[in-house]
Order: structure tokens, then sequence, then C-alpha cells
């Protein structure tokens, strides 16, 4: 009975240590940036934090003390990165905000948003860089920094943001597990993981563009802008049309290439467009004896 006993704790006290063995760090696929360091480092410091009946000093610096403060803590870790280091990541790495879906509109424009799963409200489909097909739910894993979205109730709107700090694989099952710092968790800033098909996850806020995205009128952002750019380099579209818009302009320089690339004249910007549009910009521009640097040889 005794001997059963100790095999009984060994085998609680050592299943932990066998979960951890079972799961490995997987190594980033990008650089990960200093200012990503720093935020972790700030984020890490902050774990513990717990808030003073409903009231906290995030919510206080984003000028809410009694908000739910899931936002304003990852905004006031930006802002303390900038305080220590001297960076501007506030409003132009990362969003500043306080209201539903306002920091995931703020990625889809800057052009750095990962949907899970499905296609961008209001935009359309997505695929990843160097891909030919559409993104799938676990095709992209993302990156220390990134930020990911939620919704608990199973609805578009985001209810709920957190940041990665590092993803791992079972060894055993192969699945990915999301390891993120959150505020507002429930009431305490507090690390947790979530599995990377998890239906909660709507998508995330990336450091790096790892994507492109079918794109219509009224479209804006810095994906529309992107493709201005080439559309306009290739001589498409006139250039004071590279707004970031996509007006009728950009509808009419669409369907011009479109017709000259021998794809459907459609005027909308979907992946077999954009995938031509890129070789061949790429292509020009590799050869184009106007944008090359010469250096002068001592």
């Amino acid at each position: 009975m005794k001997y059963r006993s100790v095999l009984l704790f060994l085998f609680i006290f050592l299943l932990p240590f066998r979960s951890l063995a079972e799961e490995e760090t997987i190594q980033p696929a990008y650089p990960v940036p200093e200012y990503v360091q720093h935020l972790l480092q700030v984020a890490s410091e902050e774990v513990g934090y717990v808030e003073d009946h409903g009231r906290t000093k995030y919510g206080a610096w984003a000028g809410d003390p009694a908000a739910q403060w899931c936002a304003e803590f990852q905004c006031w870790c930006v802002d303390q990165v900038d305080q220590r280091w001297g960076t501007k990541l506030l409003r132009n790495i990362y969003p500043f905000y306080t209201s539903s879906n306002t920091g995931r509109d703020w990625f889809i424009r800057a052009g750095r948003y990962v949907v899970r799963k499905g296609q961008v409200e209001g935009w359309g489909y997505e695929w990843l860089k160097g891909q030919s097909s559409f993104l799938k739910s676990g095709d992209y894993i993302p990156q220390p920094g990134d930020w990911v979205f939620f919704s608990f109730s199973g609805g578009p709107d985001t209810e709920h943001v957190a940041m990665v700090e590092y993803c791992t694989r079972d060894t055993v099952t192969d699945a990915v597990l999301v390891h993120v710092i959150e505020g507002n968790k429930p009431s305490a800033v507090a690390r947790d993981t979530y599995g990377l098909n998890s239906q909660s996850i709507l998508g995330y806020g990336t450091v790096h563009d790892v994507a492109d995205i079918t794109m219509s009128f009224g479209n804006q952002g810095e994906k529309v802008r992107q493709l201005q750019e080439k559309l306009s380099y290739l001589g498409f579209l006139e250039p004071d049309l590279v707004s970031g818009r996509y007006g009728e302009g950009t509808v009419e320089a669409v369907r011009n290439y479109q017709t000259y690339a021998g794809l459907r004249q459609n005027g909308i910007a979907n992946i077999q467009t954009q995938l031509k549009l890129n070789d061949e910009y790429a292509s020009r521009y590799q050869n184009d004896p106007s944008v090359w640097i010469v250096t002068d040889e001592d």
C-alpha cells in the first residue's frame, strides 16, 4: 500500500514536468525587433498587478480609471517603452485605443492584420506573402509582440486583446499553443495560453507585414497605397491618385491592368491580380536603370 502511495505521489509530482518536456518553443519566423523585447519586458514586470475595486492605473492613464482595461494595459505598456527607451511606437507601430474593434481596425488600415479564419470584415480574403492560396486557420503562427484579438461570444466584434509572448508546440500532438500576457484577466495582469485554432481568436495585429488581402472600392489603408504605387510605377494609375483610398480611379486602373494581363476585368484587386502585378512590378523595378544606386569607388 505504501509502495502504491509513493508511485501515485511521483506520478502527480512529475506530471507537470512531463508536460513541459513535451512542449518545445517555436523559434520566431521573423526577427524580433528590440522594441518588442522592451515591450515584453515591460509587460512581464506588470504580471500580478491587481485592480483596486474595479480601478486601474492603466485606465487612469487612458482617461477612465474604471474602464475594462485589456486594451488600456497594452497601450500603457507601449507608452512605457516610448518613455524609457525614447521610441515612438504608440500610434505608429501600435495603436492607442480604448474601445471594441478600434485596435483591430487600426491594424487593418496599417496593413498588418492577419485574420485567423475567413475574410477580413469589409475587405476580403487574405494570403500569406509568398503563398498562392488563401490563408487557413493555423497557417500563421503569431510572433512575439503581435496582439491577439478575441471574441468569446462568437460574434465578429473584438471583446478582448492580449500580447503574444511566444508560441510552443506539443511534440506528441503537434498542437501549437500561443502564450500571452494580458490585462483584465479577469481583474489582474496575468499570463495565459490559447490554442492556435481556438474559436475565440479573431485574428492578430502583427509586428511584421506578413499577409496580403483582397481589395476593392471603398477600402482605405496602407495596402491600398502599396497597390496604387505599383500600378502607378507600371503606368496604369496617375501619381496624384496614390492616396491610400480605393476610389473610381483605382478601380479603373486595376481593370486596365487586368485587361493587359489577361485576367477577368472586375476592378477588384484579388489574389490572381496582385500576384501577377507583384511579379511584374518586381521584374520591372529590378531592371530599371533609373533606380540603380551608383557609388563612387576610391
